[in-house]
């Protein structure tokens, strides 16, 4: 049986997979021809106050006098070169848009005004008319930024707590008072932002069953209408990952991680909450926030930032990626000094059998699943063909649902629980040579 925590597999091919383009092609000539009827738009933010243990985003803490500024000015020629490629023929249009991280809330509300400005002027983007979703950390949840957020059409705020429990936050090297981060979640609620989303790590040193119970209903008595449940993982060049945690290579720790992850669920399920991927749970009355967060699946994204990704049908590209402080400081001082954006600079071509691959897992690993009819129509061919072998090991696990109505490939609800051992299991060879030859930085 395969370790139930080797990849989160939140988007394929993984950027760690992906390789310096040469030649470099013309936004141009990527973007001819591609639907631009629902793209999604990502802009990333690449500075946080603190870096969590845990954390190998693409972030720096803090920012020299200025940099923030010069950061806002390349994403505006950026998204520039992005509406001259796009040309003057069909306008895009936006099915949701987001400000990740990093943290985008580290920017101070004039910087935030300036952000969702470059994205309305810059790109065409009404804010207020799509489904805006922005991240935000306790300590950079402050009133004038949350005003500023709600003002320009923020429908969802996700707020990093981790844990309720002090002891456990400052294990996971996330130093936090609880008083701060309920003074957060109240603003948060004063702002009268419609979906809060409130996210926490189950498997923390000397996490229990009952300290893992006390941060969940924690959070249920704020009513968060979506909570994310994460697995910790303890990943090369993190805080965490310096010190060489014996755990990482020990079966009773994803034991103990599965069964918090079981009591959260069935926790969750109690109250009020449906699941809707491993990690996300919605409340039931929870107001739609349109397209599901895997649509891009289909169409297109634009991301603007040196830390995001763009989706074309054939190539995805973004910037270099790192992790290591020193090369993260040198990417993001490259990205402020560009002048030139209209090339694409590192990515990977898709070709069909990985958008098969990516379509079967962006599908597969949400809680509805898979219709077999939209597979077919896409693709023209059935993925008990494409992928035979696969889907045969997780019917022998009992990973997939046999209940369900004919014509729907869906996870039973220990292949939801094994999501992050079922995602590997359908990289593509290339893909997995890509990533494992990757030089970790």
């Amino acid at each position: 049986m395969p370790r139930p925590y080797q990849s989160y597999t939140y988007a394929y091919p993984h950027k760690t997979a992906y390789r310096p383009l040469a030649p470099r092609p013309r936004l141009a000539d990527l973007w001819a021809g591609e639907s631009r009827q629902a793209l999604s738009l990502y802009l990333h933010i690449p500075f946080c106050e603190i870096r969590c243990g845990f954390c190998n985003l693409f972030t720096r803490i803090g920012a020299p006098d200025g940099l923030t500024g010069r950061y806002l000015d390349a994403v505006r020629r950026q998204a520039a070169a992005v509406r001259e490629a796009l040309g003057d023929g069909e306008p895009p249009r936006f099915a949701n848009a987001a400000f990740g991280g990093g943290t985008p809330t580290y920017l101070e509300a004039a910087e935030l005004e300036r952000l969702c400005d470059i994205a309305e002027q810059e790109t065409g983007v009404d804010l207020r008319a799509v489904p805006l979703s922005v991240e935000a950390s306790p300590s950079t949840a402050t009133a004038d930024r949350l005003a500023v957020l709600a003002e320009r059409g923020t429908t969802r705020l996700s707020l990093g707590v981790q844990s309720f429990v002090e002891e456990e936050s400052r294990a996971a090297v996330r130093p936090q008072r609880r008083a701060d981060v309920e003074a957060a979640l109240a603003r948060i609620r004063e702002s009268a932002i419609p979906v809060l989303n409130i996210d926490l790590i189950y498997g923390i040193d000397g996490q229990t069953a009952a300290s893992w119970r006390y941060s969940l209903d924690a959070a249920l008595s704020w009513r968060p209408e979506e909570i994310y449940l994460y697995p910790l993982y303890i990943r090369p060049l993190t805080g965490l990952g310096r010190h060489a945690d014996p755990r990482t290579a020990d079966r009773e720790w994803d034991e103990e991680r599965l069964r918090r992850y079981r009591e959260g669920r069935d926790h969750l399920l109690a109250h009020g909450y449906e699941q809707v991927s491993m990690r996300m749970f919605r409340r039931t009355d929870a107001p739609p926030q349109g397209p599901d967060d895997y649509a891009c699946q289909t169409d297109g994204m634009i991301g603007l930032g040196c830390g995001a990704r763009s989706y074309t049908s054939r190539l995805h590209y973004s910037f270099d990626y790192a992790v290591s402080m020193r090369e993260i400081r040198g990417i993001i001082d490259d990205y402020t000094a560009t002048e030139d954006f209209s090339r694409a600079l590192h990515g990977r071509w898709v070709d069909e059998d990985e958008a098969r691959r990516r379509h079967l897992l962006q599908s597969l690993l949400q809680a509805q699943g898979m219709p077999l009819a939209d597979y077919r129509l896409r693709f023209g061919t059935d993925p008990g063909d494409d992928f035979p072998a696969e889907l045969a090991a997780l019917t022998a696990r009992g990973w997939l649902d046999g209940t369900v109505r004919p014509g729907l490939l869906r996870l039973s609800a220990e292949g939801l629980a094994h999501s992050d051992a079922i995602g590997p299991e359908f990289f593509s060879p290339a893909v997995r040579a890509a990533m494992a030859a990757y030089e970790t930085k």
